[in-house]
């Protein structure tokens, strides 16, 4: 019997280990890019909003719908230093225009009467058929801020999908931009190319959500082999009992 206890604490050791294992391996998914600045206000997650590009023909050639948070650091007037802040855009204010070419989409949030003003690019490959988000233009004009706020990057490669598919991520992501700005995502789904009539296309799951599957099966298959064992060593144990007693 000491055996079997023995090996009942080896398995539960090495479960508690591949548990261990697997919520690490969630959590150094969950981040895209750290974020270039860590504002301590917590505002909870943004509403998702549902935005829309129609092409000459009035049908959708850009669809999104998420989340968004941006946090800024920005000189401020009223501290007379430089400060983060956190903003949740709020898709009940918030206009959405833009284009989409053959090979190039974007997306324009503007809300508070022109004073923010997010604008998403995205690009097609069309030799490999992928998509990605590749540039990201911020301007805003906030009461607090002594000289109004602009950052834009070129060079990015975020949300990347396939011709004819949509890029969908429930995990929260930070996207980094700048050094000034990086933009939290929540509940994201977009498709700025390939659409069928006004709806998504099938969506491709991002690898943050393939990860959080990752785990539940992970734990399973670790106590689905605790018990086989358990139940090896107490089979084992019994019959080594029965043969103790027939030498006697």
């Amino acid at each position: 019997m000491a055996q079997i206890s023995g090996v009942q604490s080896w398995c539960l050791g090495v479960t508690i280990q591949l548990v261990l294992a697997a919520a690490l391996l969630h959590q150094g998914f969950a981040t895209v890019a750290p974020p270039t600045a860590a504002p301590h206000k917590d505002l909870g997650k943004p509403e998702r909003g549902n935005y829309r590009v129609n092409n000459s023909n009035n049908t959708a050639c850009l669809l999104a719908s998420m989340g968004l948070q941006l946090n800024i650091t920005f000189n401020s007037d009223s501290q007379n230093k430089t400060v983060q802040d956190v903003v949740n855009l709020d898709p009940n204010v918030t206009k959405s225009s833009g284009s989409c070419d053959s090979d190039s989409a974007y997306l324009r949030l503007t809300t508070d009467s022109e004073k923010t003003n997010l604008t998403l690019f995205f690009t097609l490959n069309t030799t490999s058929n992928k998509y990605h988000l590749s540039e990201v233009s911020l301007t805003a004009n906030w009461p607090d801020m002594k000289v109004p706020f602009s950052a834009h990057n070129r060079s990015l490669d975020y949300l990347r999908g396939t011709l004819g598919y949509s890029y969908m991520c429930r995990e929260e992501q930070t996207l980094a931009v700048t050094q000034d700005l990086s933009i939290n995502t929540f509940q994201v789904q977009v498709q700025p190319f390939g659409l069928s009539g006004n709806q998504f296309g099938t969506a491709e799951e991002c690898q943050l959500d393939e990860d959080d599957m990752l785990i539940p099966i992970i734990v399973g298959a670790a106590l689905a082999g605790l018990v086989l064992i358990v139940l090896l060593a107490y089979l084992i144990g019994r019959k080594r009992s029965h043969a103790g007693y027939q030498t006697i």
